[in-house]
């Protein structure tokens, strides 16, 4: 996996504020309408979505994924392949 936080993401998907299951679901449905090889940023402070939901979601869906917690919220880096 290439460093995902080194690239320009495509999109970003603002989920702060949002509790389980909004930042997962709302990440799904960004995700879907992406091309193949685009790279998603969801900037998300729900720490079970951030920890866990969604990087099962992408690990389940072959996505290479990057979450790194900056200050009180993470960053989620996701590329769609």
């Amino acid at each position: 996996m290439g460093d995902l936080k080194a690239k320009t993401p495509n999109e970003v998907l603002d989920v702060l504020g949002r509790v389980c299951p909004y930042p997962l679901v709302l990440t799904k449905k960004q995700i879907e309408k992406m091309p193949s090889g685009q790279l998603l940023k969801v900037l998300c402070d729900a720490p079970a979505s951030a920890e866990d939901s969604i990087p099962r979601f992408a690990e389940k869906s072959g996505f290479p994924i990057e979450v790194e917690k900056v200050g009180d919220h993470w960053e989620i880096y996701i590329e769609k392949k």
